[in-house]
């Protein structure tokens, strides 16, 4: 079965074997020519080698062989360079030799130069030589307006400038068109006489001193004559000339008819600029109609824009502005049935791009009031319970922004648009996930519009915390019917921002801390509880034990009691936590409230820190806490070494506190006690850790010892720590114990420098300056040389250490 490639593919393959046939041919056809002069002339020299041809090897199965490109380079050089010295020295004989010549001869120097630059290219054209004619008539085009300047000079040089120059550039723009339209091969002629259409109205318009809406037409109706050549036009060069010259003619009509649309002081003042903006739309839409799909939407979005401006500008007057801005948003909206109308689908982007740039930038304007109503109650807790504010804005302080009283009405428009678009209008939104979108701006911009709408009201303090709990509730409730997708992810973050907003709010006065943080904490328990989310669940529930923080620590400072009076009470949300983590044990939820506990704890101790008996028996309650958690085997390790640590911080506070000087007294029979349970602990168990068995019994007496003994200035302390640091560490050197070894050894060398410390100081004082840096540069030295080898020592003791157990 014979395979036949696609058409393109065979085209392709045509178009090698007719190229390497001719390649062949030019062969040929050369070495015929040798052989008859060959023939004709027996004397001839030897024959030259025949040029080697190429077998046709593609790359691909239909790869192209590049034919031979022609030279044109050289020749497009010296057709500029000529044309363009030609240029230069018809400028230089006008401006310079043009007054030495009479009428007459003025007269035959234009007649025939212009007349034969322009006759030229036609001759030229003639003889198949398109680029000679190509750079003549450039030539040509530039004599001709070397012309009318001669002409200007001459025949009428009492004349305005600005008329002439506006009549002689419309005859130049007709007399190239005719010119371009009979020389058709030729590009530059039809280009150039669009550039040179964009002057006369302009001209006219500057000369007859007209206004800004004498300039915005003048520049409108040039603009539409380039619309109207870029959708007749003949040739791309001409309709890309034309295409920017639309581009730039109408955007500066559009922007002086939006200056004088704004700026205007009444409806009558403002219905001219915005006939200007309204004819600008309809150019934009007719240039539209036939350009490219991205130019289409572009003129689309730019008809769009000039239509809001041009309505809203003469609905607006005589409001204040920040009511002009919903107006514009109301007229921006009404864009949205358009491309319902029947107009091409290219045009209908554009003008939804333009109805959601003007949506856009009315909810920029309206988003700091929100950001105020959220962010204004973070000013409250440095007065906590000074005293409820009677309004809603005495709450928020001085970042309410002024003239925003239409924010709360530009944010239910958007979100009820929005909402219509999710519910009324799913043909609009072609997939689900831009429905779930608009669902999800709905319920964040419904959210922001109450609050800006509590701002702006200014409503009693109570009102506007019970409306911002309210909220909480709906948005949390929205958030666990729903289950996992966009609308619920917008509604559990905006309830717990909201939250945290409140939260703030309340602590202004103490019954709106009380009630605000209690309704909280239930509902984040209640959220938790009725959540499926394996992630939002313990995020719930760490918020419900925040708020029960709160709670606790407020209600220290309702019985009168100081910073580290109540400390003890907020211990009690740990002691829940610890409950709460045994009855969900297993359970992410489980790791979130124990997490969230001992964030409780920390909170404890920092309240206690500047009392130091409450802070004893805060850390040893803290102990019991962590000793509780850590009865439960899968958080043993996890609690049990913070357990200990906080029995003995907790002890050290304690005789700290007391004043006592001697603490082998206290701790010595409680590391006795100690060392004996870690010693059966040992032997029931040979696995568990040094640390864990002998770590605190050791800890308990040498580091208080050591505290005293550096500030000791006796010897026997000293001596008899240090003897006994020293059985510690040799017990744990031949014992193979890592705590007693580690902590020893450390107590040993403290207590050495402590007694060295004298000494060195006067050893110090007694050498000269240059001695100190000249030791500290000989020890830099002997470590360098012997690096690796202290590396490996080093590598040597970790991996020893790292055997004990």
């Amino acid at each position: 079965m014979r395979h036949l490639p696609p058409p393109a593919e065979e085209l392709a393959l045509l178009d090698h074997e007719l190229a390497r046939l001719d390649a062949r041919r030019l062969q040929l056809l050369n070495r015929r020519a040798w052989l008859l002069s060959v023939l004709r002339a027996p004397a001839a020299p030897a024959p030259p080698p025949a040029p080697a041809v190429r077998p046709y090897v593609p790359a691909g199965p239909f790869a192209p062989v590049a034919p031979p490109a022609p030279a044109r380079g050289t020749q497009n050089v010296l057709l500029v360079l000529g044309g363009l010295l030609l240029t230069v020295a018809a400028v230089a004989f006008t401006l310079f030799s043009w007054g030495e010549m009479g009428i007459a001869g003025r007269s035959a120097v234009l007649a025939v130069v212009t007349a034969g630059a322009l006759m030229a290219p036609a001759l030229l054209l003639a003889r198949r030589l398109p680029s000679t004619a190509e750079a003549l008539a450039v030539l040509a085009l530039v004599l001709t307006v070397l012309d009318a300047v001669a002409l200007h000079a001459v025949a009428a040089p009492e004349s305005d400038g600005l008329v002439f120059s506006a009549v002689a550039s419309a005859v130049l723009a007709a007399v190239w068109t005719l010119y371009g339209l009979l020389l058709g091969r030729l590009r530059v002629p039809l280009p150039a006489a669009v550039v040179a259409g964009q002057l006369p109205l302009v001209l006219t318009a500057w000369a007859a001193g007209a206004s800004a809406t004498g300039f915005g037409w003048a520049l409108l109706v040039t603009a539409a004559a380039d619309v109207a050549v870029v959708s007749w036009g003949r040739g791309l060069p001409v309709r890309v000339t034309a295409a920017v010259g639309a581009g730039v003619t109408g955007l500066f009509a559009l922007l002086i008819g939006l200056g004088l649309s704004v700026s205007a002081g009444g409806a009558l003042a403002a219905v001219g600029p915005g006939a200007l903006l309204l004819a600008g739309a309809g150019v934009a839409l007719a240039g539209a109609w036939r350009a490219p799909k991205e130019w289409a939407v572009t003129a689309g979005a730019v008809a769009g824009l000039a239509s809001v401006a041009a309505v809203g500008g003469v609905l607006r007057t005589g409001l204040p502005w920040e009511w002009a801005v919903v107006v514009y948003l109301l007229c921006g909206l009404a864009l949205l049935p358009v491309p319902r109308l029947g107009v091409p689908r290219p045009v209908g982007r554009g003008v939804l791009g333009a109805s959601a740039a003007v949506t856009g930038g009315a909810l920029v304007w309206a988003l700091p009031l929100v950001a105020a109503a959220v962010l204004g109650p973070v000013s409250v807790p440095a007065d906590v319970w000074s005293g409820a504010p009677e309004g809603f804005r005495g709450a928020l302080g001085q970042s309410v922004p002024s003239g925003s009283a239409a924010s709360p009405v530009v944010l239910a428009v958007v979100a009820g648009l929005a909402a219509a678009l999710h519910v009324r209008w799913p043909g609009s939104l072609p997939e689900k996930g831009w429905r779930v979108a608009a669902a999800a701006g709905a319920v964040v911009l419904g959210w922001g519009a109450v609050l800006a709408l509590l701002a702006v009201a200014d409503v009693p303090y109570a009102a506007a915390v019970g409306v911002e709990l309210l909220m909480v509730a709906g948005l949390l409730a929205l958030a666990v019917r729903r289950g996992p997708d966009g609308v619920a992810q917008a509604a559990r973050v905006c309830g717990l921002v909201g939250a945290v907003s409140v939260g703030l709010l309340s602590l202004a006065a103490e019954p709106a801390t009380y009630a605000v943080f209690g309704v909280l904490l239930v509902l984040f328990a209640g959220a938790a509880v009725r959540s499926a989310s394996a992630v939002v669940r313990p995020v719930l529930a760490v918020g419900s034990v925040l708020c029960a923080i709160v709670v606790a620590s407020a209600a220290g400072a309702s019985l009168g009691w100081g910073a580290p009076q109540s400390a003890p009470v907020v211990l009690v949300v740990p002691a829940v936590t610890v409950l709460l983590g045994a009855r969900l044990r297993g359970t992410t939820v489980a790791v979130a409230v124990e997490a969230a506990g001992a964030f409780g704890a920390l909170v404890a101790v920092a309240l206690a820190v500047t009392d130091a008996p409450f802070l004893a028996l805060v850390l040893g309650l803290s102990g019991v806490l962590a000793s509780a958690t850590a009865l439960r085997p899968e958080r043993r390790r996890a609690a049990g070494y913070p357990a200990a640590a906080l029995f003995v911080a907790a002890a050290w506070v304690r005789l700290a506190a007391s004043g006592v000087s001697a603490p082998e007294a206290y701790t010595l029979p409680v590391s006795v006690a100690a060392f004996a349970v870690g010693c059966l602990r040992s032997r029931r168990d040979p696995a568990v850790s040094s640390w864990a068995a002998y770590g605190p019994a050791l800890s308990m007496t040498m580091v208080p010892s050591l505290v005293v003994a550096w500030t000791d200035s006796g010897w026997l302390r000293p001596l008899l720590l240090g003897a006994a640091a020293l059985a510690v560490t040799l017990a744990g050197a031949r014992l193979r114990l890592q705590a007693p070894l580690v902590l020893g050894g450390t107590v040993l060398a403290l207590v050495g420098l402590h007694e060295l410390a004298p000494h060195v100081v006067q050893v110090l004082d007694a050498l000269p300056r240059w001695a100190p840096p000249a030791l500290a540069g000989l020890l830099l030295l002997a470590v360098g040389a012997t690096y690796e080898q202290r590396l490996r020592d080093a590598r040597r003791v970790r991996e020893s250490l790292g055997r004990m157990r």
